[in-house]
């Protein structure tokens, strides 16, 4: 994280938020201090309140709703997990007062010498949260959103970043490579899925607990999807063999009856899928909405989705013409 500083008290939306706390009754006792947030038009302060540390969600309406938050928080805690508590909320506003669940990312626990150790328990939570939590009444990871994904590559990536592959010959290699990922996708058992479960958005909690945050974009999906979305990670990229290793663990810890080639298949086109997105996505956040720094996160994005491409031969002509006219991102 970057190191906080206060937030001058000019700043309009927080005055609300004092306005909106003290009328709740909170007391406050400290500055809001800015902490690191998402890709999204979100703010996240940390600030004492009621003698406590507290975390305040600024949710700015009409273009945020907290009210997703709200119902994906109280699913998971209903499932045993720990996401966290939301002691004050006004949907109008957009604000949210919440637990603070401290700021040890995994991303700063996780490297080549201690995956093992804590893996397992974020391996717990995958299980749950695909076993345990209730995914009734979602948003359909259906097959228009995960074309509405696909296609931020060609949009944004291809025609923003990297302009000079021609849209007609791109397209004719683009559509069956779609059906294949999105036939797969779909095929797969639904169950919840947090949709950005990587080591950014889960914190070891001091009481030692898997404390998971940003998952208002939920939806009931598919299986492998957030397993993917934790391996292939934006910050360390695990050998190939530690990965079908890991893949084949979860399966037995979910007990699938799935031959072990099938769920890799299921496991490496699920992660084709989204690191596609990915990069897409990233383009997007820096062409669209100024949000610097994600495209330097982009190289190892792309080099996930070439990689995976490389075993299977039905892709052949997807990979060579990334290979061949893109070079490198």
């Amino acid at each position: 994280m970057n190191r906080p500083t206060a937030t001058p008290r000019s700043d309009r939306r927080l005055q609300a938020a004092r306005q909106w706390l003290a009328a709740s009754g909170v007391e406050l006792s400290s500055a809001f201090v800015p902490i690191a947030g998402d890709a999204s038009f979100r703010r996240y302060f940390r600030v004492t309140a009621d003698g406590r540390s507290r975390v305040l969600m600024d949710a700015a309406p009409p273009a945020e709703d907290v009210g997703p938050f709200c119902d994906i928080s109280r699913r998971l805690i209903d499932a045993g997990l720990k996401a966290p508590n939301i002691l004050h909320a006004d949907r109008k506003l957009g604000f949210l007062l919440l637990e603070d669940l401290g700021n040890t990312l995994y991303r700063d626990l996780l490297t080549k010498q201690t995956a093992g150790v804590h893996f397992e328990p974020l391996f717990d939570v995958l299980r749950d949260m695909a076993v345990e939590v209730d995914c009734r009444g979602l948003p359909s990871y259906d097959a228009a959103l995960l074309q509405a994904e696909l296609d931020l590559f060609p949009d944004w990536y291809l025609g923003r970043h990297r302009p000079r592959l021609p849209r007609d010959r791109f397209d004719g290699v683009w559509e069956p490579v779609c059906r294949h990922l999105l036939d797969a996708a779909l095929a797969q058992p639904r169950c919840f899925v947090h949709r950005d479960f990587h080591s950014c958005n889960l914190l070891r909690t001091p009481g030692g607990q898997v404390g998971i945050i940003d998952f208002q974009d939920a939806v009931a999906g598919p299986l492998s999807y957030d397993l993917v979305s934790l391996l292939w990670d934006r910050y360390i990229s695990w050998p190939r063999e530690q990965l079908r290793g890991w893949i084949e663990a979860f399966r037995d810890r979910l007990g699938l009856d799935l031959p072990p080639a099938d769920w890799q298949r299921c496991c490496d086109l699920m992660a084709l899928q989204r690191n596609i997105k990915v990069v897409g996505i990233f383009a997007r956040l820096h062409y669209r909405d100024g949000k610097r720094g994600y495209l330097e996160m982009i190289p190892r994005f792309y080099a996930y989705l070439l990689e995976t491409l490389r075993h299977y031969p039905e892709f052949d002509d997807f990979r060579k013409l990334l290979e061949r006219e893109t070079c490198a991102p």
